[in-house]
């Protein structure tokens, strides 16, 4: 059998970045088989190792890096640099000019001042491609302010359109709860990068991938945002409720609540043939989508009612057997024990010298149906700082020295 190519073996990325849309970023492309060298800040490293309770604990007990900072740093090696320091941004430089990819998430501008900015590297290497993920982007008003995923969720209008209504209980703006916007933005800077790479097969020249946390905010309105833009409506908060698809949304049953996501209309005759009451799917109201979003209450205090009397398994077997779709609530320890989670295997054990086995989510992309995940577990703060600037020309005397006066 051949041994299986990763899609980017061969290629070295350069990782300035921290948190969480960066590092993701990067992660992806660790996990399609590039190279990652991570520069940290000598003593402290990305602020994610820091972010807890949760940490990691090895052997011994003892606490460790956080559990944030395993979500998107595997497949990379650590190399501690202060870039601050004239040596540490020469080394910065020296590994860029061999460098495929440098993705950074500095505040804008920060860079030019080292000479690690992407008109100064590109002169070294006009290969580079050079990703800065920021959270206003490269240009306009906000570009030199700092942007977090709270603050672009409140900004670009998802915490518009997330959360129960005013003067229901609990009503009011809500964020997430996970950062969706870096999560996003660490996406899309996957694919500009990827894409990138295939450009420059062409061209021969690398280029500067400019990512905004705000631009990604503002895409991922989807549908929320043409309903204003085209259809001048503006989206308010429905809580767990659709604003185009009803029903669609959990409903009480015997022993909770169900998840009951109807598509189409099909879909919703299904439903109702399950919960006994066929009328509803022939009543002029409710029997196209439309009529049952614009009479979205007329039709709950009807339907909920009839959903009561079973238990939130027998809804998702029902589901199943007459073709809607159903599934519970489930808290995170249930997503890892539920069988298709475990068949898909999404859940990557990977082996740490620290901590031992260290379990990841598998990266959701699959090719030749073989799953894209790096075997290399998140690194020890400067792990391989040696290693690597040995592999870039250091010599063993050069690396004890700058070792000592704090710049690696």
């Amino acid at each position: 059998m051949q041994p299986q190519i990763q899609p980017l073996d061969g290629i070295l990325i350069l990782d300035l970045s921290r948190v969480l849309a960066g590092p993701l970023a990067t992660q992806n492309l660790a996990d399609l088989g590039a190279e990652v060298i991570k520069i940290e800040k000598p003593g402290e490293g990305d602020e994610t190792r820091r972010w807890g309770p949760p940490f990691a604990r090895d052997a011994s007990g003892t606490d460790g890096d956080a559990t944030y900072f395993f979500c998107c740093n595997r497949g990379k090696r650590s190399v501690t640099v202060d870039f601050t320091r004239p040596e540490g941004a020469e080394i910065i430089r020296r590994l860029a000019a061999r460098a495929d990819v440098l993705v950074e998430n500095h505040k804008f501008g920060s860079l030019e001042r080292y000479g690690l900015d992407y008109a100064s590297l590109r002169t070294l290497n006009p290969r580079l491609i050079y990703c800065s993920i920021t959270g206003f982007g490269q240009s306009g008003p906000y570009a030199d302010r700092p942007g977090y995923d709270a603050l672009i969720q409140a900004m670009g209008g998802l915490m518009s359109v997330t959360g129960e209504p005013d003067g229901s209980p609990g009503g009011g703006p809500q964020k997430v709860g996970v950062a969706v916007v870096d999560l996003m933005a660490g996406s899309h800077a996957t694919s500009a990068i990827l894409a990138a790479l295939l450009a420059r097969v062409k061209t021969g020249n690398g280029m500067h991938i400019d990512t905004s946390l705000l631009d990604v905010q503002v895409a991922m309105l989807a549908n929320q945002a043409t309903a204003w833009l085209i259809g001048h409506s503006l989206p308010q908060r429905l809580g767990n409720s659709h604003p185009s698809i009803v029903p669609y949304q959990p409903f009480a049953c015997a022993d909770g609540q169900v998840m009951i996501a109807v598509g189409n209309d099909g879909q919703f005759a299904a439903l109702c043939r399950a919960a006994d009451c066929p009328e509803l799917a022939s009543d002029p109201r409710f029997r196209l989508n439309a009529g049952r979003v614009v009479h979205r209450q007329a039709l709950l205090a009807a339907l909920g009612p009839a959903l009561l009397g079973k238990p939130c398994a027998e809804w998702v077997m029902l589901g199943r057997k007459h073709g809607f779709p159903c599934g519970p609530i489930n808290t995170i320890d249930r997503v890892f024990a539920d069988p298709q989670v475990k068949a898909r295997e999404l859940v990557s054990d990977l082996q740490s010298p620290r901590y031992g086995t260290v379990k990841t989510v598998a990266n959701p992309m699959r090719f030749d149906g073989r799953p894209a995940v790096s075997q290399l577990p998140p690194p020890e703060l400067g792990s391989s700082t040696g290693e690597v600037l040995r592999e870039h020309g250091y010599s063993h005397p050069e690396i004890t020295a700058m070792r000592a006066r704090g710049v690696i």
